[in-house]
């Protein structure tokens, strides 16, 4: 099930709109990429994580 509810990333709004009512931007979607084990960046996303630490 493909979820509705968008995010702003401007000013962090949640809406269900593709414009964000507050500041006029567009909206993404607030819910993660899925997972893929054939993902070619996985690799450094967990090295990155790993260095913030």
């Amino acid at each position: 099930m493909k979820s509705k509810i968008r995010k702003c990333v401007a000013c962090g709004d949640y809406t269900l709109k593709e414009v964000c009512e507050r500041c006029g931007r567009e909206t993404e979607s607030s819910v993660p990429p899925r997972f893929s084990p054939k993902d070619p960046y996985g690799k450094y996303r967990r090295m990155t994580k790993i260095w913030k630490k």
